[in-house]
Parts: C-alpha cells; sequence; structure tokens
C-alpha cells in the first residue's frame, strides 16, 4: 500500500474506466467523492465504492457525498427518500427550538442509515453559512437560518446525529458564505464586511462548532483580512481565522477545485491551497486530465495533516444502535411527507 495523496477525487460516471483504475492506483487519494452522475442502482452505487477502495487498498478509505435534503441531495428516491432543506429545519426551530433540533439530528441520523447502506461514509454537512438579506442563492434554503443561534444549534444536531449513525461530517464553507452576492460555482465572491461583523454573524457558528473532525474551505474573499485571495488559497485567512479566530484544529478540505471561483491551471491550484495551508485538495468533475494536474502538485497525506486525518475518522468509529424504523417513524411526526 502506497502513502495516500492530500486529495478527494472523483470519477466520470457509474464505474471506473481502466484509466481512472491505473490513476487511483499509482495517485492513492485519501478520499474519494459521489455526484448524481456517479448514481445509478444501488448495487453499482457499492460495487463503485468497492472499487474506489480497492484502488487505494484502504477498505477505510473515506466516500464522501453531498446529502443535505432539498435541493442539494445525490440520493433520490428510490435510494433514500427526499428530505427537506436545512430552512425548513430553521422554520421548524423557530416555532420551537427543541423540535427543531430534534429533527435535525433525526434526519441525519436518517442521512446516516442511507449512506452506509452503500458504503458512502463522509456527508458534506453540515451548512453552518449565516445569509444575510440578498445575497446569492447559492446557499438560500440550504443554510438553517439568517441567525447564528439557529444555525449553531442545528448545525450541532445534524453532525451528532450523523456520527451517530457513524458518518463523518463535514462542516461548510468555512469561515462563512452567507454573504457572498456570486454564485462560486461560475464566479469568485468579494465579502466586504468588517472584522467585527465577520466575527459576530459568520463566524459565530464555526467558532461554536470548531471541536468538529472536518470542515470545507470557501472560495470566497474577505477584503477586511485578504483583499487578494480566496480562504481556499489564503494562508492569512487560514492560519489567523481558521486555525485562530475559529479556533479549528480539524481536517480542513478545499471546496472544489473545478469551480469558476478559482483561477489557474489545475496543478497551480492545487500548489496554492496546500500552500495556504489547507490539508486536502477536493476535485469534483472527474475529469480526468484535470485530475491528472491536480495529483501532479499535490503531496503525501504526512504531519499534522494525517495526524488530523486519522482523528477525524476515529469519530465514527462507534455507531450508536438506534433503530432505523423507529427514528424514520418519529421524524415523521415532523415531516410525514419523507417518511
Amino acid at each position: 500500500m502506497t502513502e495516500s495523496k492530500s486529495m478527494i477525487l472523483g470519477c466520470a460516471g457509474k464505474s471506473l474506466t481502466r484509466d481512472e483504475i491505473s490513476f487511483y492506483r499509482s495517485e492513492c487519494p485519501w478520499g474519494f467523492i459521489l455526484f448524481a452522475r456517479n448514481i445509478g442502482e444501488a448495487e453499482q452505487i457499492r460495487d463503485l465504492v468497492a472499487a474506489m477502495r480497492d484502488c487505494v487498498e484502504r477498505p477505510e478509505a473515506p466516500v464522501f457525498i453531498d446529502q443535505e435534503g432539498g435541493r442539494v441531495q445525490r440520493l433520490r428516491p428510490p435510494l433514500a427518500p427526499n428530505y427537506p432543506a436545512g430552512g425548513a429545519l430553521g422554520a421548524l426551530w423557530r416555532n420551537d427550538h427543541d423540535a427543531g433540533n430534534r429533527a435535525a439530528w433525526l434526519m441525519a441520523r436518517l442521512h446516516a442509515f442511507d449512506l452506509l447502506r452503500y458504503g458512502i461514509t463522509a456527508d458534506c454537512l453540515p451548512v453552518l453559512d449565516v445569509p444575510i438579506e440578498g445575497a446569492s442563492d447559492v446557499i438560500g434554503a440550504r443554510a438553517y437560518g439568517k441567525e447564528p443561534r439557529a444555525v449553531i444549534e442545528l448545525g450541532r444536531a445534524a453532525a451528532e446525529g450523523l456520527m451517530s449513525g457513524g458518518v463523518l461530517p463535514v462542516m461548510k464553507h468555512i469561515p462563512g458564505h452567507g454573504r457572498a452576492f456570486a454564485d462560486t460555482h461560475f464566479e469568485l465572491p468579494t465579502v466586504d464586511a468588517s472584522m467585527s461583523d465577520l466575527q459576530r454573524h459568520d463566524f459565530a457558528p464555526f467558532r461554536e462548532l470548531n471541536h468538529l473532525p472536518m470542515a470545507m474551505t470557501a472560495h470566497v474573499v474577505y477584503s477586511a483580512i485578504d483583499p487578494k485571495n480566496p480562504a481556499t488559497t489564503s494562508g492569512k485567512v487560514i492560519d489567523e481565522i481558521i486555525r485562530g479566530e475559529i479556533g479549528f484544529d480539524g481536517l480542513l478540505m478545499s471546496d472544489d477545485t473545478s469551480m469558476k471561483a478559482l483561477s489557474g491551471d489545475f496543478p497551480t491550484k492545487a500548489a496554492a491551497i496546500l500552500a495556504a495551508g489547507c490539508d486536502l485538495v477536493l476535485h469534483c468533475n472527474g475529469v480526468f486530465e484535470e485530475m491528472v494536474g491536480i495529483a501532479s502538485r499535490t503531496t503525501g497525506l504526512e504531519g499534522t495533516s494525517l495526524q488530523r486525518a486519522q482523528r477525524a475518522l476515529t469519530y465514527i468509529k462507534n455507531r450508536d444502535r438506534a433503530d432505523e424504523t423507529e427514528i424514520r417513524a418519529e421524524f415523521a411526526t415532523y415531516f410525514d411527507a419523507v417518511a
């Protein structure tokens, strides 16, 4: 078994090509990520996940997915129910804090049942962004609410529900995407809020949940901190804000390097992300030539980054013994359409 490289990669389709198999075997990414294009039938998903792990000779290699609920949900019926978006949990929370928190835990626990059924062990959830009025709807209803307290409580419940079920949570998009007026899939947003506003509003959920094992960066420029670089490639943001102000010492992965918010070729992006202080480079779209470029400048996972990766996986060693039927029945008392 070769040393894992500091990257999480996708693949092009519903099964691995010969080129992908050879590439993964030689480059040994630490983890993988699935998207809707990779999802077909139940057995096909299990076979794909197993093939990915076979390539890197690590049965515990994490496989990630975005399974939030609402419009961002890669597993759909009949593979998994359609779940409500984070905003629906927030609406419930505003009426009854305890009910909202319980529903968030239950829904995340159900995600864990759904994901582990196919061998998927990490969910890019909770969304801890706190949107402001007029911001891009790239976050929108994915957010739990527009007040930090709702985001903190519901995000905590969701993370705990995932971990109780043996699935690794990834909080996103640190240090906060809620003020972005552009969609990072297509362009790079700049946030001009003052440091005091960022500390009070945007950073608060991440600071409160800084004990969680993993986080994903925001491709957002914060002019009060580093006016030239997005958080993903800003050593100043990562060192002074994410590691310092927020106090997060877990495993830090970039958001997707194939998004248009990041400029430059893929080797340059990968090198800049790691140099800034991210532990892992994420590449999602499965374009083979781009993955080759990422791998060419990605180093082995070692030192503090390796320790963080090893520590993250310990968070999901001890699953609870919750009964899925009972959990679904209780969740149906809050959102009966998805029971």
